[in-house]
């Protein structure tokens, strides 16, 4: 099935927002084994959106539509639409009731007329309920080809893809579609591919794609099957074979699991207690970290060092480490992982600093020269990093390599190696 996105908003051309819900709606599509061949983006003007809504109904058999359904003069996508594929609007009863409801339980008396335009929908067209908002998504049907609108605020979109837009599409579809991530740190998006070259070659099914992350790389291995039962068996044996390429690269191969879920699931699992010091993330490491429901049961609390001052005072790193080496240095960074432990009395600690720039870098230290330790049993291991990009780049690197740091430190230690 040949797809084509279309997000509407004069706010998305101008820049004022990003464009988050493409992203996420591709994904969406791919999962589903759907085709997006094209996104396009235009502006709340009801000439331009009657020629992309024309233009897409022409070359993709499903075309989604994604903002513009609100109560606003400049909320005409579903007007177009429905005029586009020759659909008059009536009053929806139902959807009338949803917003009665909606508003009485705000305790809205004055609600402005335009609001009830809202209850106007596309004759015939499919219902889909919105439980976070007033807008409802739709399904217009017609010679084969569907226009699906979608309301644009994200709070409302994911869960009505969830609960209504997938069903919707996989009744219309044949056979079974499964899909699983598998998530790598540690490699390049390039790097991957070389290693999976001869999988991605001769894929039919199950298939292969790469998205490449900060400092991450994804693989989404889907798979189409008469059963879901059978769609399973044929993902297994291609998962067994990224894990056995990539080894302890693969960190999960759960879509909704990050790199910190499985970091404080395995301080749980083996009854560890973290603390964090920082300095050039500035505390991003740990607010990565306590983002985590949960991680109350094992980070202690978390160190923000940016002076050299700060490192003595609350690490207990020496005034001569920092004359003789620095405080972007590989000593540092050891001393900083050291006291955090001791001054937490926490089992593990994860130290970092290091150059985020734009300025402050020299011939022998270059912005974005890192330097990130971790203490365990007694042990310290360090890592020194050189990450490409702006201030903020640098920084979200840092932190990405520090929780894969963990990661594989807790795994080791586990392993006794």
């Amino acid at each position: 099935m040949i797809v084509e996105m279309i997000s509407v908003g004069t706010e998305l051309l101008l820049g004022n927002i990003v464009n988050t819900n493409a992203r996420y709606l591709s994904e969406k599509c791919a999962m589903l084994g759907l085709n997006v061949y094209y996104q396009t983006t235009v502006g709340d003007n009801r000439e331009r959106m009657t020629e992309v809504i024309r233009t897409a109904l022409g070359r993709a058999d499903l075309v989604i539509l994604n903002g513009g359904l609100g109560p606003t003069e400049d909320d005409i996508t579903k007007d177009v639409c429905a005029e586009v594929m020759g659909r008059s609007l009536k009053e929806d009863p139902g959807v009338r009731a949803h917003l009665e409801e909606w508003y009485r339980l705000r305790k809205k008396k004055d609600v402005p007329e335009s609001n009830w335009r809202q209850a106007l929908v596309p004759e015939g067209a499919v219902i889909f309920e919105n439980s976070n908002g007033t807008a409802p998504g739709l399904a217009i049907e017609q010679d084969g080809k569907t226009a699906v609108l979608l309301p644009g605020p994200p709070n409302e979109l994911y869960p009505m893809v969830e609960q209504h837009f997938c069903p919707y599409i996989q009744k219309r579809q044949s056979g079974v579609i499964r899909s699983q991530m598998v998530k790598i740190c540690g490699y390049g998006e390039s790097k991957v591919e070389e290693m999976l070259l001869d999988l991605i070659d001769s894929q039919t099914n199950p298939t292969l794609a790469t998205y490449a992350k900060t400092r991450e790389v994804h693989l989404r291995v889907t798979a189409r099957a008469a059963t879901d039962e059978e769609a399973k068996k044929l993902l297994k044996p291609v998962i067994k074979e990224i894990r056995r390429r990539f080894g302890a690269a693969v960190y999960t191969a759960c879509e909704e699991e990050s790199l910190e879920d499985v970091a404080i699931r395995l301080l749980k699992k083996h009854d560890l207690t973290v603390t964090t010091a920082e300095s050039c993330t500035g505390g991003l490491l740990a607010a990565r970290l306590v983002n985590v429901p949960g991680a109350s049961e094992v980070f202690r609390e978390g160190f923000i060092t940016y002076s050299n001052k700060a490192k003595r005072k609350l690490l207990d790193v020496s005034k001569g480490t920092l004359r003789k080496y620095g405080a972007v240095s590989k000593q540092t960074a050891k001393e900083m992982a050291t006291g955090g432990v001791f001054a937490a009395d926490a089992d593990v600690c994860v130290a970092v600093t290091g150059i985020a720039g734009p300025d402050g870098g020299t011939d022998e230290k270059p912005v974005g020269l890192v330097y990130i330790a971790c203490y365990l049993k007694d042990e310290v291991r360090v890592e020194e990093h050189v990450f490409k990009g702006n201030r903020q780049k640098i920084r979200e690197q840092t932190v990405v390599q520090a929780l894969d740091l963990l990661r594989r430190c807790i795994l080791e230690s586990a392993d006794g190696k």
